[in-house]
This record gives structure tokens, sequence and C-alpha cells, in this order.
């Protein structure tokens, strides 16, 4: 009997002792990971990879050091295919990650309203749909497919650079190679527009842009100036700002379910802190006055264009057949529900 006491009573001292230094009782009970793994397609010199690094010292600090996350850029846990991201966060290979909805639009069908051709005509536009009730039911859909979102981040809007000429038509790009990702929209996109799109990987792009097995891409400018394409012949960009790629912050389910609700919702606010971090410096540059990054751009010897609303409504026109096919895969509801936000916009 003494003997019980005694362990009885030295379990409730333990007991005590965690709570007295502020440990949670599922990291107690050993359910808290040494280190969880965030999966990002871009480092640090990108903002995508800012924004992951955000995230990951706002939880490191908010949580005292009971949540560390390590970065994992370049898709590396998915061997560099941005395509297997999604159902590797679901099935537990990736703990967390800061994802584009590009890549995950293939096992998460809604995620392709942000790959309409032309439906975001600007930054109000993204934040209309995104921040009301078209980013909520968005939300619902990632986590009916198996991952807990949080909050939104910004790839931003992509553009297209070139080796051969300036693209002002949609007659410029026939016949152009043109890197895109694996999305089955983006291949109708640039097919209705007269290119021969080239499904590949990041990692592949790149060398293929030097070797000239490419002759263009579509990218933020962010991402066009860090990766600093001029250097792999890609001297021509257009500014016609087709579509807008927001991030997703999310984690996987069972690792939310093993924080305590205190850390889950630092974990979010976190989130939705470097989200908002995130977003201004993927805008730095393109919002201000006179577009200081494509003055920067400009000074590289690379020629911009900047497309006016008449030769933008071109290229709208030769893939509405595209976005019309598309609306009803997407969710016609879902679709309309953005439309409306864009429209009611404050500008």
């Amino acid at each position: 009997m003494k003997l019980r006491l005694r362990t009885l009573l030295t379990a409730t001292a333990a007991a005590a002792t965690l709570l007295a230094v502020g440990l949670p009782a599922a990291h107690a009970q050993g359910k808290y990971k040494d280190e969880y793994r965030m999966s990002l397609v871009l480092g640090t010199a990108f903002p995508w990879g800012q924004g992951g690094q955000l995230w990951a010292d706002k939880v490191r600090e908010r949580t005292n050091g009971r949540i560390n996350i390590k970065l994992y850029p370049g898709t590396s846990l998915v061997q560099g295919d941005q395509t297997r991201e999604f159902s590797a966060i679901r099935q537990g290979v990736i703990d967390m990650a800061v994802g584009s909805t590009i890549n995950w639009s293939p096992q998460v069908k809604a995620l392709n309203l942000f790959s309409l051709p032309f439906l975001f005509p600007d930054y109000a536009a993204v934040d209309a749909v995104v921040q009301g009730e078209a980013g909520k039911e968005i939300f619902k859909a990632l986590e009916k497919a198996g991952v807990q979102p949080l909050a939104w981040g910004e790839n931003g809007y992509r553009e297209i650079s070139n080796s051969k000429h300036a693209i002002t038509k949609p007659e410029d790009l026939k016949g152009l190679k043109i890197r895109v990702v694996g999305s089955p929209l983006f291949l109708d996109t640039f097919t209705a527009l007269g290119a021969n799109p080239t499904q590949m990987s990041w990692a592949d792009a790149q060398p293929a842009m030097a070797s000239k097995a490419v002759d263009g891409q579509e990218n933020p400018l962010a991402v066009y100036q860090a990766a600093k394409l001029q250097s792999v012949g890609q001297n021509h960009i257009t500014l016609w700002g087709y579509m807008n790629d927001p991030l997703i912050f999310v984690v996987n389910k069972d690792v939310w379910n093993s924080w305590t609700p205190e850390d889950r919702e630092i974990v979010r606010q976190a989130a939705i802190d470097a989200g908002r971090e995130e977003i201004a410096i993927a805008r730095k540059g393109l919002v201000e006055e006179g577009k200081p990054l494509v003055k920067e751009l400009e000074a590289l010897g690379v020629t911009v264009t900047d497309l006016n609303a008449e030769q933008r409504k071109a290229f709208a026109e030769a893939t509405r057949s595209v976005y019309d096919k598309w609306k009803p895969q997407i969710g016609t509801n879902l679709v309309e529900m953005a439309e409306k936000a864009i429209a009611a916009r404050k500008q």
C-alpha cells in the first residue's frame, strides 16, 4: 500500500512539474514531434520561401520552442514533384506546407478557380475573393480533402517571358514552347493561344530555358527577378496578369489534432500574420507608383511590355472557351460567387 502511495505521489509531483513549466498535456505525453517538416516549392530567396520562414519563426517564438519547424524547399520531400505535394501532406509524409493553388488543383478542383484565365483584373479582386465567401468555401473544400487550411499567402500574378520577341497579341504566342506546371487548365489555356505548352517542374525549367529546349515560361515577376531569368535568355516579359496564384498555409490533420487547442490557435494566428507579411513582400515593387520592380528589370536590359485594357481583352477573348469549359468543372456556384465578389470590390 505504501509503495502504491509513493508511486502515486511521485506521478502527481511529475505532472505538477510539467504544468509548472508550462508544457501542454499533449507534449507531456510525448505526442509532439521534435521537429515538423514544412514543404515549399521555393526557398527563402523568394517571397514564397520567406513566408514559410516567417511562419516557422513566429510559431517557434510563440510556443517557446514547443513546436519547431524545418523548411524543405524545392518540394524535396516528394523528390521535387510539385503535383505530389498535396497527397503527401494528407498521408503524413509532410507535416505542413505553404502551397500553391496551382500545384494542388489536380486534387482539389475548387483551387482551379484561381487559374481561370483573366478572372482577376487587379489585386483588389484577389483580396475580395480570398477574404470573402469564396475563400471560405475553398477552405471547406480543403478540409474535406484532408488537410487543415489556416491562412492565405500569395505567389502573385503570373506574367509571361520568352527568349524570342515581345508578346502583345495572342498571335505572338503561336508555336512558342512555354514551360507550364502540371495543370490541365494551363495546358488548355496555352493551347487555345496557339502556344506549345510543355509541362515540367521548376527544378527542370531553368536548365531547359538555358539550353533553349523551351522558349518561355510564366511566373510572378518576383520569381523572375530572384531566379535571374534574364541570365537564361528570358529577355522579353509581358505583363498580362492572366491569373494570380494565391498560396495556402496548411497542416496535416493528424499533426493538427496532436496539438493542444491553445497551440493550434497560436499556429493559426502565426500563419495569418506570416501570410499577411508574405503578401506584402510578394507585391513589393508592383503596387507602388511607377512599379519600381519593373524599372529594375528594365535596367537589366529586359524588355517589359505592359498590356493596356484593349490588348488584355484580346487575350481574354481568345481564352474564353477555356473559361467556359472549366467553370462547371470547378463549380458554377463557386465561380459565380467569385465573379460577384470581384464586381463588388472596392478599388
